[in-house]
């Protein structure tokens, strides 16, 4: 009965010093300290701006950070004054909203482009990537973003207004061309159908032909790799054979 009592006396001992440990946070579940690093401050910060670019964690970062580091001063400082250029001296275009140095893009600028037509998309990058096909040669207009109500993004946060603006006032455009075509070049989402939806019927109200990008399968590509979303918009975008 004693080895008894004593064992208890132990066990209650024990207990509450588990849980004196709980209480100090000293515990299994207690969060973990956090302990400054080994880099010099200057390095240090470095990292964490580098962690706040997209797709850049803390590995990542501390490679960019040695590379700095690495490299000699006039290579390290023209990344410096890329960065500083890009932020003071790139704006949007007036007229379409593409990244540009001056007032106007060079897209809009130039006069060889067929001014009476307009490719709507949603980002400067998408401009870019169809302006590099070669296959284009009209303007564009950038809406900087789509519609999502879920968001809170609705016309007023994109550039309708000035897209509308453009077609009620030919003499505002470039070279004072009228436009006659509109070109839906959103992504095929559901936010970007939604915002092609929005624009056409905003766009039928005037004398414009309203047309979108086509959609279907790609050269080269094999059915049986194809989605149902892809194949259904192959099958309801066909177009007959040639002659």
């Amino acid at each position: 009965m004693a080895r008894d009592g004593k064992n208890n006396t132990d066990k209650n001992e024990v207990g509450d010093k588990n849980a004196a440990d709980r209480a100090a946070g000293r515990g299994a579940s207690a969060a973990p300290v956090k302990r400054p690093t080994a880099y010099p401050a200057a390095v240090d910060r470095l990292i964490s701006e580098f962690t706040k670019l997209p797709g850049i964690g803390r590995r990542s970062a501390e490679r960019l950070a040695f590379y700095i580091l690495k490299a000699d001063e006039p290579t390290a400082l023209a990344l410096a004054r890329a960065i500083a250029d890009v932020k003071q001296s790139v704006r949007h275009c007036r007229v379409c909203s593409n990244l540009s140095e001056a007032e106007i893009c060079a897209v809009c600028a130039d006069p060889g482009r067929d001014r009476a037509k307009v490719l709507v998309v949603e980002q400067p990058k998408d401009l870019i990537a169809l302006e590099q096909t070669g296959m284009y040669s009209g303007l564009y207009h950038v809406l900087m973003g789509r519609l999502s109500p879920l968001d809170g993004i609705g016309p007023s946060e994109l550039t309708v207004a000035e897209l509308l603006h453009r077609i009620d006032h030919p003499n505002e455009s470039p070279g004072g061309v009228a436009v006659r075509e509109v070109i839906l070049g959103l992504n095929p989402t559901l936010e970007g159908d939604g915002t092609s939806l929005y624009l056409a019927q905003e766009l039928r109200t005037r004398s414009v032909e309203v047309s979108r990008l086509a959609r279907g399968l790609p050269t080269g590509s094999q059915l049986e790799y194809a989605n149902k979303a892809v194949l259904a918009d192959a099958i309801q975008a066909r177009r007959p054979m040639d002659s």
